[in-house]
């Protein structure tokens, strides 16, 4: 999956836009479990809108449980897109979500309606507001032999090939430090060198009414707690054995979803039930707490934050300021 963690460039970070002849465009930001789905349905309904998924998890058809999609009752209370709508056999780049959500952004405001972007996922947000880098494809050879590289070494490398790079990212970073050396290696120029050039970002082309729920910790601790032994108790189970019965690979972003692998363990006999249960807590929170030091740090300051757990006299609070 992408992680949520994912840094924000210092350059070309969108703000609010404030002006009013722009198409507006709401965006209901945060971490698992903080109450997203609810209030985005809400505001759809006050304000004739269109619920867009940004979340990577709910794009796959196959995790309609483990990734908390909304149900078909839900769905039915107001227009969703791009949620299922990818066979779990596929890898969805925030790229390709990108274009998708442009285009159901831009068909929105044709019906006269307010696009509602909801979801945890910081890199789709990032890529779909600020841009793509256009970085060439990374020779295979290249990839394989970073790939293969204990972190350690790999960071060691960077240092002395992106000294830059190497002085952002922490040596444990495993994904983005290989992801750097692999770029510097292949192209022969920095990432930083194409993160300057990104494009098709619409930050500058929209106006954008953000919110970040970002709940008492306490409080969204217990929901994650709460929410995975419900998962287990609803279905999630059986969608973990569709998964192991297609035999897919164990690379792809399906099946190393939060959930995933400790159910796999379960069912293969690699632990017992209460020790699936468990490790599945820990990895939700643990998921909670990366999206929530995303969420706090790197959208600007300017985008409203809400610390409130919500219910129905704050939500209504806040549908008018997403109004505005």
């Amino acid at each position: 999956m992408d992680t949520p963690e994912t840094s924000w460039p210092e350059t070309n970070r969108p703000e609010t836009n404030k002006g009013e002849s722009r198409p507006r465009v709401a965006l209901i930001a945060g971490p698992t479990a903080s109450g997203k789905s609810a209030l985005a349905v809400r505001l759809a309904q006050a304000a004739n809108g269109v619920v867009i998924n940004a979340d990577a998890s709910q794009v796959y058809a196959d995790l309609q449980v483990l990734s908390a999609r909304p149900s078909a009752q839900e769905m039915t209370q107001a227009p969703h897109r791009l949620f299922g709508h990818i066979d779990g056999g596929e890898a969805c780049t925030a790229a390709r979500w990108a274009a998708e959500a442009r285009l159901e952004i831009d068909s929105a405001h044709q019906e006269g309606r307010l696009p509602i972007l909801v979801g945890g996922t910081g890199l789709y947000l990032r890529t779909l507001l600020d841009g793509i880098a256009p970085v060439p494809d990374i020779d295979p050879g290249i990839r394989a032999a970073v790939r293969a590289l204990p972190v350690a070494e790999a960071h060691a490398a960077l240092s002395r090939e992106d000294p830059d790079a190497a002085a952002r990212l922490a040596p444990a970073d495993t994904t983005r430090v290989a992801r750097a050396l692999e770029v510097v290696r292949s192209t022969g120029k920095p990432l930083s060198y194409w993160q300057q050039h990104k494009s098709g970002g619409i930050a500058d082309r929209i106006h954008l009414s953000p919110l970040i729920l970002l709940p008492p910790r306490d409080w969204l601790i217990a929901r994650c707690d709460l929410r995975f032994e419900q998962m287990v108790e609803g279905g999630a189970v059986k969608e973990v054995e569709a998964l192991l019965a297609r035999n897919l690979s164990p690379s792809l972003p399906v099946m190393r979803a939060i959930g995933v692998p400790e159910i796999v363990g379960w069912l293969r006999g690699d632990m017992d039930r209460e020790t699936m249960l468990e490790r599945g807590r820990i990895a939700t929170r643990q998921y909670a707490k990366r999206q929530y030091t995303w969420f706090s740090r790197q959208p600007p300051d300017s985008w409203a934050r809400e610390g409130r757990s919500i219910d129905d006299k704050i939500a209504a609070e806040l549908i008018i300021k997403l109004r505005r």
